[in-house]
């Protein structure tokens, strides 16, 4: 059985470093500061906060589709002889194209807020400076998105470490002004100048200063951009434009649509609190498919059918192996984290947080298909998959959302993702791709469901066990029950049982 060759273990490694160092910066932005910011700010002013967050983050995926476009066009380039020549032009031209797309739209969102004003749509009139926070955090992402060429270059080229580096940098910049601003000011503007200021500062370095370090081959970015070729462009993006609306948008769409059915503004604390714990799960597994994506795409590219096969099973067991044992943690100590997390002062809801957290766990292979797909050029297959899950969530949370609030969010992000990714595109691509895809899917479903069931099981037994109350005793469980789990994992530490591992799973 042949492994992994040194330098594709150290690029896929390397990504996976720079991916947690991120990740573990979302956890700072999106879990520790909640508390900073009730300390200082009323449920209200949170909830403010988490909606003007959710429209920064589905205004980046208003860029069109370009960067898994030119993703996939720098990958393409990498079989031919001329690659830096047309790398080079091809980033020029798209540079430009990306550019003038920004201003349009960034045009076009002014109109908008000068129509319509944020506040009164979503029901936060009474909070200070809520439109004006609201417009800047849209717009200055907006004004980020050409980075995104920048950013496709460096994942084609396998500098993943760097690009997820550089972008936990911008992270952290932007969470010690929001810290600053807070505990100065506690002003929401100022939070929401200083979160878009860090990823500002980034975007500016990389698209005008590190890209020409790390690709010296690259000139003065003078490709021409025809009308034609633009059109052109925009065409062959738009499968990745859907995909990238409604893998990362729909969960903040959802908290625009509560907030507009939904008067109740605890309600919508307590669906982006919930939410944000259960996205981070899904964006520790996307992230992780990332750079195994970029090598399957260069092996789809090359046509090494046989590597193909190889990776994708065991980049599979891993994921479904990280998934499982994080969700079974969750489930065990969600509501005691959730209380201490939140003070006391927003009640969890159990009912959708396992909703949420099991149906996040069982759509998590299809991650891999997803990204694969979009590495490997399946316009076509994205833009059916993607527009179905896209229709199915819309219908759905119209009909649920009026009645059963964030549950029925809940019920229609996770029965669209796993009718439309897991049922349809994750189907295509496993079929395409392995020689036993049903021995494949059997044996992960089997993974997840040992894991889960077990992990629960004994974080329940701990809990009861642990001695102590409110703080000390959720560190103490989580403690014992990490322990616990590591000593289990400890014989993969052994080169010799990875091995084995390695060739049984691969027969699969």
């Amino acid at each position: 059985m042949t492994p992994l060759t040194s330098s594709r273990a150290r690029r896929i490694f390397g990504g996976w470093s720079a991916n947690v160092a991120g990740l573990l910066l979302a956890l700072t932005q999106q879990i520790a500061l909640i508390p900073l910011f009730l300390k200082y700010w009323s449920g209200d002013t949170l909830s403010a906060w988490l909606t003007i967050f959710a429209a920064g983050m589905l205004a980046l995926t208003l860029d069109a589709g370009l960067h898994g476009w030119s993703l996939n066009r720098f990958l393409l380039f990498k079989s031919r002889a001329d690659c830096d020549r047309r790398t080079d032009r091809f980033y020029g031209a798209m540079l430009r194209l990306y550019t003038g797309y920004s201003v349009l739209l960034l045009l076009a969102m002014l109109a908008i807020f000068a129509a319509v004003a944020p506040s009164r749509l979503l029901g936060f009139s009474s909070e200070p400076r809520f439109d004006l926070s609201f417009a800047i955090m849209v717009l200055g992402m907006v004004l980020t998105l050409p980075v995104n060429v920048a950013t496709a270059l460096y994942r084609a080229r396998g500098r993943y470490g760097r690009i997820g580096g550089l972008q936990a940098l911008g992270l952290a910049i932007g969470q010690v002004g929001q810290v600053v601003g807070i505990v100065m000011t506690g002003s929401l503007l100022v939070v929401t100048i200083a979160f878009v200021a860090g990823q500002a500062a980034i975007a500016i370095f990389l698209t005008f200063v590190d890209v020409r370090r790390q690709f010296p081959f690259l000139g003065r970015f003078r490709g021409r951009v025809s009308p034609r070729w633009a059109i052109a462009q925009l065409a062959g993006a738009l499968p990745f434009s859907v995909t990238n609306f409604v893998e990362l948008g729909l969960s903040y769409l959802s908290v625009l649509l509560i907030g507009f059915f939904v008067s109740d503004r605890l309600a919508i604390a307590q669906w982006s609190l919930t939410r944000t714990i259960v996205n981070l799960l899904r964006q520790v597994s996307f992230q992780t498919t990332l750079p195994l994506a970029a090598e399957l795409g260069h092996d789809h590219a090359i046509g090494a059918r046989d590597s193909l096969q190889r990776l994708y099973v065991r980049g599979s067991v891993m994921l479904v192996l990280l998934a499982a044992t994080v969700t079974s943690g969750a489930l065990a100590f969600w509501p005691e984290f959730f209380a201490i997390w939140t003070h006391g002062a927003i009640p969890p809801d159990a009912t959708l947080s396992i909703t949420l957290l099991l149906g996040t766990c069982a759509a998590t292979p299809a991650l891999l298909a997803m990204s694969y797909a979009n590495y490997s050029n399946r316009g076509p297959l994205l833009l059916r998959a993607k527009s179905m899950q896209l229709v199915l969530f819309v219908v759905l949370a119209l009909l649920l959302i009026p009645r059963y609030g964030p549950l029925g969010a809940a019920v229609a992000l996770i029965a669209s993702e796993l009718v439309a990714q897991s049922a349809f595109l994750a189907v295509v691509i496993v079929s395409e791709t392995l020689q036993r895809p049903l021995r494949y899917a059997l044996v992960l479903l089997a993974m997840m469901v040992t894991i889960v069931a077990a992990g629960a099981a004994l974080g329940e037994a701990i809990s009861r066990l642990a001695p102590g109350r409110g703080l000390v005793h959720f560190v103490v469980e989580c403690g014992v029950w990490l322990a616990v789990v590591a000593v289990v994992a400890s014989p993969l530490l052994r080169a010799s049982i990875r091995e084995k591992l390695t060739s049984v799973v691969s027969r699969i």
